[in-house]
């Protein structure tokens, strides 16, 4: 009788265990939520109550590209590229080790917002696809594990920092080891899965990056990429869904099928020169056919000149629009004084970060 007791208790008392384990694994603290053109973190309004020069800066999100914050090369005879130039070799653990402990560095200075992606960015800067494999999927979609590991740990740091995770699935030049479009459903499905099952609620979901270059299967092209959006809208766990948009080549024009579908509108700002064309560019995008009112963000902008009266960043702010530093550019050292092209220096140590954060921080500040 009392080792049935006992023995009841301690069923009861690990099923206790058991549960909480399970609620720590699937409920997160940090939320992002949309209302009309704003953002929020919490229910709060981003920036809440902050003018800058008179313009509003209340529910915009500003961003940086850092897609490579799981990045690895699977392709051995490539991978020697990335060393680090202190170690002569590569190693993801660190890349993102070092990722993590400069996030909150970026968050104090005003950063709410940065971009992941699941198969990265060009880790050479434009234009050089040197063969190598970086993506958290296999051939058929499934999710690598190692890749999933150093992502939790990324999205955990900034569910703490109450930061919100722009993340991408898929980036061309790398969408090709999907064997066909089956494996590309599968990889959204289960990426869309393990977020909701994870419990994460501050992240925004970006389809693939420049829908509009040069992708294999067409379902991530830019007449059907919609029907991927549709599909992780479609997908919810308890009552909750993610939000998501795609997005397209500096300068593009956002069409109508992902205009009507998507949550928040994505527009980049790469090769626009002249930031008249920016303010250009979100007129033109709220004209689109199906548009509501919904928040417009450059998550990638590679001009800079933050020291002027009048740049990308200032337009964007003055057109209500939220926006996103890109730089991916290497240093003399090896390092990437930018934050893509690997191996990153994810600091604050090049004069054009330290501008962009001064900048940010101006601007942001209470």
């Amino acid at each position: 009788m009392k080792r049935s007791f006992y023995h009841s208790y301690y069923l009861f008392l690990l099923v206790i265990v058991l549960y909480a384990d399970s609620y720590a694994q699937t409920h997160h603290g940090t939320t992002v939520s949309i209302e009309a053109d704003q953002f929020y973190i919490n229910g709060e309004l981003t920036y809440k109550g902050r003018y800058w020069k008179g313009y509003k800066i209340e529910g915009l999100l500003f961003n940086s590209r850092m897609v490579q914050g799981i990045f690895d090369d699977l392709n051995p005879a490539t991978k020697h590229q990335f060393q680090y130039p202190d170690t002569k070799v590569w190693d993801a653990n660190r890349n993102t080790d070092e990722f993590i402990s400069n996030m909150e560095l970026w968050r104090s200075y005003g950063l709410l917002a940065f971009t992941l992606n699941l198969q990265g960015g060009s880790p050479t800067g434009y234009g050089n696809q040197l063969g190598w494999v970086n993506s958290a999927f296999d051939e058929k979609g499934n999710l690598r594990p190692e890749y999933m590991k150093r992502l939790e740990r990324i999205l955990d740091k900034a569910d703490q920092l109450k930061m919100v995770v722009m993340l991408g699935y898929f980036y061309f030049g790398q969408d090709q080891h999907l064997e066909n479009e089956q494996a590309v459903i599968n990889a959204v499905d289960n990426a869309t899965n393990w977020i909701l099952t994870k419990g994460y609620r501050n992240i925004l979901i970006e389809i693939n990056n420049e829908c509009n270059i040069r992708y294999d299967h067409k379902i991530l092209q830019p007449e059907r990429v919609h029907e991927l959006i549709t599909r992780v809208k479609d997908t919810k766990r308890d009552g909750f869904r993610l939000l998501v948009s795609t997005s397209y080549g500096g300068g593009f024009l956002p069409l109508p099928n992902v205009v009507k579908v998507s949550d928040y509108i994505l527009l980049h700002g790469n090769g626009i020169k002249d930031p008249e064309k920016i303010t250009d560019l979100v007129v033109a995008t709220r004209k689109v056919e199906g548009y509501s009112i919904k928040p417009i963000v450059f998550n990638e902008d590679d001009h800079f000149n933050f020291d002027v009266e009048v740049n990308n960043f200032v337009r964007a702010i003055q057109s209500y629009t939220s926006w996103g530093y890109f730089d991916y550019r290497m240093d003399k050292e090896g390092f990437e004084s930018g934050y893509q092209s690997v191996p990153v220096d994810w600091g604050i140590q090049s004069d054009r970060k330290r501008q962009f954060f001064s900048k940010l921080k101006e601007i942001t500040e209470e």
